[in-house]
């Protein structure tokens, strides 16, 4: 087991990895900007360093101040949460030739997954449905177009090697196409210093569903059961619950075999999440791999009673995984909301700003994971997240009805959240009766 982790991330991941650790009897060292040198976790940490200004570039995403961090505080392992560096693959070959553990995948599979186009190439060769498009990545407009017309509009251009939504245009007629293809090669560039896109078709109505995995260096890959993560904004996730209101056992082992396969055929270690999507007539086609923890990882952790952030931490030190497939029994139903620092009313705008009073909901089934408290001022340079909010019962309804009850309880002022938008989703009667998909929320903000 390692004797000291250094935590490459921040807020309320960072404070989950330190929970973990301190189960496990590891010592923590978080690094941190200038920014967040007033966060209370840091305070739990045994060693706390600062890595530069608010700037990501200039901390977060400075890969020699968090190598010299942890060479100076003498960690034998990096964990690097979710965002920033957690799927960069340099940072990972970094480590390991510093000799650091990096507590993720190899280098070679976070090149493999973390470039979209190959990701879907690597799914077909295992067997894998995929969503029809380009083999690649798209270079000229006109090889776009006679692709786009083979497959069908709409068309969705994504960026190769992003996610997040950044990069990501959808095109329903030719000019259209052409138009957003330069749209998106500028994003992709400068959200992942890479300008490479491909095409794939839109599904329609489809619904956004994920399978959670965990593999060991001794080629165990077990699957965790799925997450529905159909509401989103610019396609960014707002909502996660598992079970899947749709699926059919049939269609629910047909995703856990997939997603296995492409584990497998990837040579995965730790956690990660294969992606698909669910069409209406029940067909479902693999989109991508993330190679990190999710930030809806509680979800499945209450579904199944397994701490997914011990399990990646014990792999990467080289234990085998400490369950088999057949120990996995998800019971119950468990949703979770992403508390933001929003204004649903106004185009999603971030509204940072001071918390002046806060005070978070509890009873039976309910779970914050949050790194936020009164008196904490969010800052304007990173994600706009202050809480996620889990509720696990008995059946869908009740679940249901205990995330009302605890958004209720939730009261956050001083700062605009995502609450009033959910309270709202929570009592439509398209979610009550499970009959939701990806553009749910755009319908929702076009009725207001």
């Amino acid at each position: 087991m390692f004797s000291r982790v250094l935590i490459a991330s921040r807020g309320e991941i960072a404070l989950r990895i330190i929970r973990a650790c301190k189960e496990l009897g590891v010592q923590t060292v978080c690094v941190y900007s200038e920014a967040d040198a007033g966060a209370l976790y840091l305070s739990l940490a045994d060693h706390k360093i600062c890595i530069g200004p608010a700037p990501s570039a200039q901390s977060y995403l400075n890969i020699p101040h968090i190598i010299a961090a942890a060479e100076v505080a003498d960690a034998d392992a990096i964990h690097p949460g979710y965002g920033f560096l957690s799927e960069v693959a340099h940072f990972a070959e970094v480590c390991h030739d510093c000799h650091i553990a990096f507590i993720g995948p190899s280098m070679e599979t976070l090149q493999l997954l973390g470039n979209k186009a190959s990701a879907r190439q690597l799914a077909k060769k295992a067997g894998v449905p995929i969503v029809p498009g380009s083999e690649g990545p798209i270079e000229k407009d006109e090889d776009a177009r006679e692709l786009a017309r083979k497959i069908g509009f709409p068309v969705m251009i994504k960026a190769a090697r992003g996610g997040g939504g950044r990069g990501m245009r959808r095109a329903n007629n030719e000019i259209a196409l052409v138009n957003h293809l330069n749209v998106a090669r500028a994003e992709a560039e400068a959200a992942f210093g890479n300008p490479a896109v491909y095409i794939e078709k839109v599904i329609e109505r489809a619904r956004h569903v994920e399978v959670q995995i965990l593999a060991d260096q001794q080629g165990h890959v077990v699957q965790l059961g799925e997450r529905d993560c159909s509401l989103q904004r610019r396609h960014q996730k707002l909502i996660e619950e598992s079970p899947c209101p749709i699926l059919t056992p049939k269609l629910r082992r047909r995703l856990g075999d997939d997603a296995i396969r492409i584990a497998t055929a990837a040579k995965y270690c730790c956690a990660g999440t294969v992606e698909f999507l669910v069409d209406p007539d029940g067909h479902h086609y693999f989109i991508e791999m993330n190679s990190r923890i999710q930030v809806e990882h509680p979800v499945t952790e209450m579904m199944t009673g397994i701490d997914i952030v011990k399990e990646q931490i014990l792999v990467a030190a080289g234990n085998k995984l400490s369950f088999r497939q057949e120990d996995v029994k998800p019971q119950g139903a468990a949703i979770e909301c992403r508390i933001n620092a929003e204004d649903p009313a106004a185009g999603f705008t971030p509204c940072p700003g001071l918390i002046t009073k806060l005070y978070w909901p509890g009873g039976p089934g309910v779970r914050v994971d949050s790194h936020a408290h009164a008196g904490y001022r969010i800052p304007p340079n990173y994600d706009s997240l202050i809480a996620k909010l889990i509720v696990h019962r008995n059946t869908r309804e009740e679940a249901r009805l205990c995330m009302r009850r605890a958004l209720e309880e939730c009261v956050i002022e001083g700062v605009k959240t995502t609450i009033p938008l959910y309270l709202e989703i929570f009592g439509h009667s398209a979610f009550v009766s499970g009959k939701v998909d990806t553009s749910f929320v755009e319908n929702l903000e076009r009725e207001h």
